[in-house]
């Protein structure tokens, strides 16, 4: 109005039935909120692939008290959105369905994850999940492994969290070796082989070999197999002991782990009495 007329601010305002403290009025920055931003900008870094979801539940352990849809807010100003991933084309085949086991130890998933050292050198990862709690039971490295160091390697995870009903595998020589059947039969369990070529039957530790790859695999050159198992190993614990995971209500799988196995040792308790 003003460019096309030339008149005042004030008759401009009169005639636009505007406040010119409306016009004036600058918004400033709130401190609380940039203080916040920062917070999850720091936290997004250390951890790309957490939406806001899981920011919010970091956010809410340190103390911080903001609803979801502040945060959400706050993670879209700042750009924090998180890419997805673009959906590989596969061949159609039925799925078997996946059934979640009822309590802990009940069944493990087992599998392997490749690598290389930053001189080229292979570098194999056996990656052992439980499938009710989501606990990362064990992440062994070498540069290669047999059906025997595999056997090795279950024996001292048992030693730690007991025995389990049974373990899930792929159909690899190393899994369906006569080393790794004795060591089941000697222990009384049941060893569960998924189809060749449906990974899905064995979705649980897909899921979770994606998360590896992504949050620690891709993130880190190895100079050598000691600095590999030391990362690795900090990896894991912080997995399980302070990554929010969103199947088993944004707990960490040690949470979620702990308050199941009080739950079951009350009961024995209780029918034993």
């Amino acid at each position: 109005m003003r460019e096309g007329t030339g008149i005042s601010i004030r008759r401009a305002c009169r005639l636009a039935g505007l406040s010119r403290t409306t016009l004036a009025y600058e918004p400033a920055p709130d401190a609380e909120n940039q203080a916040l931003q920062a917070r999850m900008i720091e936290l997004a870094q250390e951890r790309r692939r957490f939406g806001y979801r899981r920011i919010h539940i970091l956010l809410r352990r340190e103390g911080v008290q903001a609803n979801h849809k502040r945060i959400e807010r706050l993670y879209r100003q700042a750009g924090l959105t998180v890419r997805r991933r673009r959906r590989r084309e596969r061949i159609a085949f039925e799925r078997q369905p996946l059934f979640l086991p009822a309590g802990p130890n009940e069944v493990w998933s087992m599998d392997f994850v490749m690598d290389r050292l930053d001189d080229g050198r292979k570098l194999k990862a056996l990656t052992i999940v439980d499938d009710f709690t989501k606990e990362a039971v064990d992440i062994a490295l070498d540069h290669g492994m047999s059906s025997h160091y595999v056997a090795r390697v279950l024996d001292r995870a048992v030693r730690f969290r007991g025995k389990p009903g049974a373990i899930r595998t792929d159909q690899g020589p190393e899994f369906t070796a006569q080393a790794l059947d004795q060591w089941a039969y000697r222990n009384g369990v049941t060893l569960k082989l998924i189809q060749p070529g449906k990974p899905t039957q064995n979705g649980y530790i897909e899921s979770f070999n994606g998360k590896f790859r992504d949050e620690c695999l891709n993130e880190h050159w190895f100079s050598t197999l000691a600095e590999a198992r030391a990362i690795v190993s900090a990896w894991r614990r912080d997995y399980n002991e302070a990554r929010p995971h969103s199947s088993i209500g944004y707990l960490t799988p040690a949470e979620y782990g702990a308050r199941h196995r009080s739950q079951r040792d009350a009961v024995q308790t209780q029918e034993i009495n």
